[in-house]
């Protein structure tokens, strides 16, 4: 109701607007950085399998996104932290041969 009488005289609120200019930045960052939403969808999904194996994460609160500021590109990842595993996995190195 409060945001309708907003809307009705004229204010902003911080709703809409805000979330239509920051999804409109997200898409031109990621055109000018040739990355498809497809691209960081997978890129998220990998993220999530190599810290799995090292920390309990919130999948649900995870946000993979692209910035800008001048010339360049950064990822960005907020990852909530559950817990921290005291055992992982560890790779072993394949045998050189000689």
């Amino acid at each position: 109701m409060l945001e309708f009488l907003l809307r009705f005289f004229g204010r902003e609120t911080a709703s809409s607007k805000k979330v239509a200019k920051e999804r409109l930045r997200l898409v031109l960052v990621h055109d000018r950085a040739g990355v498809s939403p497809h691209l960081l969808e997978s890129l998220k999904n990998d993220l999530i399998k190599v810290i799995s194996d090292y920390m309990d994460i919130d999948t649900n609160g995870l946000e993979v996104s692209l910035t800008q500021e001048n010339d360049a590109v950064a990822l960005v990842a907020n990852i909530p932290i559950l817990r921290v595993k005291r055992t992982f996995k560890t790779i072993q190195e394949p045998a050189l041969k000689a």
